[in-house]
């Protein structure tokens, strides 16, 4: 049957593959539990189609059993009745109804056994669309956590530029520093030589005589003279 095989098909559909093949992991398992769920009411109507052939096909078996059975019936009637004409065409009959009975049971069997493989699938579909939303929810979760990384990994990698700055500015500080200590040793040696000019200056007057010697000097040559 055409529509086992297409459900057969269905069954064997590899859902990591279409995963696999997803942008939104969480969105595509989504729409394939729609997918999965609105092939499952199509699946209980086909079920339910095949299982109504199986029906009408027991019944019409049944029906044609108990035709033979009653016809055998009147066939014994009429013997026992001493009509053997009237025994043949019942007999006659019997012989139809039991050519027809083997056709009908074939038909029974076959349609027995494609409803027991449609209720297998249909059973399978229902276990699986279970699992599917078991799954379903592990793969959201995971999903979650997976954005919470990339928030993380968004803030760690601002961080980072936030470091870099950090170090740029300790770069342009220790800059700073070293101009100032620069100029700073700069002011120092031009206020050393500015000191060294006047330490000069008044070493001169600091060592020239001093008034009570120019004095002293005087009164000495005054002396002399006199004498």
């Amino acid at each position: 049957m055409g529509v086992i095989q297409r459900f057969k098909d269905i069954m064997a559909a590899n859902v990591n593959a279409l995963l696999d093949k997803a942008e939104d992991p969480e969105k595509m398992i989504d729409q394939y539990c729609r997918d999965m769920q609105n092939e499952l009411g199509n699946v209980k109507a086909e079920t339910a189609a095949v299982m109504a052939e199986e029906t009408k096909a027991k019944r019409q078996l049944d029906e044609c059993t108990q035709e033979i059975i009653k016809m055998q019936t009147y066939a014994q009637k009429a013997v026992m009745a001493g009509n053997d004409e009237d025994a043949k065409q019942f007999l006659m009959k019997k012989k139809a109804l039991t050519d027809k009975q083997l056709s009908l049971q074939q038909a029974y069997d076959l349609a027995a056994s494609n409803a027991q493989k449609m209720k297998q699938m249909h059973d399978k579909l229902v276990s699986d669309i279970g699992q599917l939303n078991a799954k379903r929810d592990a793969i959201k979760a995971k999903v979650a956590v997976a954005k919470a990384q990339q928030k993380v990994n968004q803030v760690g990698s601002s961080l980072n530029g936030a470091n870099d700055a950090m170090s740029a500015f300790g770069r342009m500080e220790e800059k700073a520093n070293r101009m100032l200590d620069e100029a700073n040793a700069m002011a120092q040696l031009n206020e050393a030589a500015s000191s060294d000019d006047i330490a000069d200056l008044t070493a001169k007057y600091d060592s020239a005589p001093t008034s009570e010697v120019d004095d002293e000097l005087a009164a000495l040559k005054a002396q002399l003279m006199k004498e």
